[in-house]
């Protein structure tokens, strides 16, 4: 049963939501987590078969937890990482609700605390947090009408190659889902086009260290803000196969074509932008700046670390890259399936506060909104570039946690600033 009161209310079951719940209760704050389905359900239901997390185990974790069933420099599975967040819930023994979907969340009468109506009964709380995390709807452009003879879906429904329909597939989006799909279905057999568009690709290892790793010396994940233009940049990583460096020619050379940003469709044929080389030379820049860095920085700290010249080393361009398609026709291509690698957006419309900016981003500073006792947390760049990692929620979960268990309790009649 649902409390009727409580301090608390966090919103999400999942990394965040867990990560929220740990540190409420160290601060002794009386709490509850609400989540609509099951513990990491996104893990579980919304990520394809084959799916590792993107960084190794050692890294993508929480502080003193270890995973029970892989490796350090490993990754785990979708489904270690499911049942590593259950054990997890268990062991900090977390008031987690399942089952539970929080409807609307407004401010209580007297204008003190907030009315939170559930599925199964309504919690009266001083503070809620949204622990819904940056991956809540599927975003598919519109670009394309519903087509005869070719099925579109988003990455989030795609599980393995024998879902889908005979035939060609035209992938688009090139960040870790997007790459990590187009390999998978083209060692498949499948012939791919994979549409391209701006992103960053960091090595996965160099002079034998994790990216994660060469990340944290430079202080990387720590920058509270992203670079110029950077703020949404596409990152093209994998921890696929044993972890592997996503380069793009090395894709075109298995076999898979690389094509520009999609940009509109008519009469059955796709148009691309004429931008595919200038994104992957820019892809290439990223990469060489971070190879630099770290050189610089090994040298500098005198690092014994082996030197690892052939990693600067670009391949020529292959085909696809030196005469770019700029448009094609999905039946004479044999395009049967688009899937969409085309990321998610944000969904805040349960919580019924004026604590969001005209472009319906959230506005808080590392958390704490502008309405006071409502939070954020799971979000990138919340408070530094981890903040959307498993790791990055746990520092913030804390500093949160913290401003929770030292906010006075508002007295009754206070205004507070509802949109109804």
């Amino acid at each position: 049963m649902l409390p009727e009161k409580t301090d608390t209310v966090v919103v999400g079951g999942g990394q965040a939501g867990l990560a929220m719940s740990a540190h409420l209760s160290a601060c002794g704050v009386p709490h509850v987590v609400l989540e609509r389905a099951r513990i990491a359900e996104r893990w579980r239901t919304e990520r394809w078969d084959s799916l590792v997390a993107n960084g190794p185990a050692w890294h993508d974790r929480f502080p003193g937890k270890v995973f029970a069933d892989t490796a350090p420099d490993a990754f785990a599975t979708k489904h270690s990482v499911a049942s590593y967040f259950e054990d997890f819930a268990q062991q900090i023994k977390a008031p987690i609700h399942c089952g539970v979907e929080v409807r609307h969340v407004r401010h209580g009468g007297g204008g003190t605390g907030f009315r939170v109506e559930t599925s199964k009964g309504t919690i009266d709380a001083q503070n809620i947090v949204a622990a819904t995390g940056p991956f809540q709807t599927p975003v598919i452009p519109p670009v394309l009408p519903a087509l005869d003879g070719v099925t579109q879906m988003h990455s989030s429904t795609y599980r393995n190659p024998d879902q889908l329909r005979p035939g060609a597939v035209m992938v688009v989006g090139a960040g870790s889902s997007g790459t990590q799909i187009a390999s998978e279905l083209q060692r498949a057999g499948r012939r791919v086009y994979l549409s391209v568009g701006p992103h960053d690709r960091p090595p996965r290892r160099y002079r034998g260290r994790d990216f994660c790793w060469w990340l944290g010396v430079l202080g990387k994940w720590q920058a509270k803000t992203p670079p110029a233009g950077k703020a949404h940049v596409t990152i093209a990583v994998s921890g696929a196969n044993g972890g592997e460096t996503v380069d793009f020619r090395r894709l075109a050379d298995t076999g898979i074509t690389l094509v520009g940003r999609t940009r509109g469709y008519e009469n059955g044929v796709v148009r691309f932008n004429d931008d595919l080389v200038a994104n992957i030379e820019a892809g290439d820049a990223n990469y060489l700046s971070l190879l630099q860095e770290a050189d610089d920085y090994a040298e500098r700290e005198k690092l014994d670390l082996p030197a690892e010249p052939e990693a600067h080393v670009i391949p020529s361009d292959p085909a696809c890259l030196t005469n770019p398609i700029l448009s094609l026709d999905l039946t004479e291509a044999g395009i049967t399936t688009v899937i969409w690698a085309t990321g998610f957006s944000q969904d805040f419309s349960w919580l019924h506060v004026d604590t969001f900016a005209p472009n319906g981003k959230p506005q808080h500073d590392r958390g704490v909104a502008s309405v006071p006792g409502v939070y954020f947390i799971g979000l990138p760049w919340l408070s530094m570039r981890g903040s959307a990692f498993i790791w990055g929620v746990w520092v913030d979960a804390q500093h949160i946690a913290q401003h929770i268990a030292d906010r006075p309790a508002p007295a009754v009649g206070q205004a507070a600033h509802a949109n109804g």
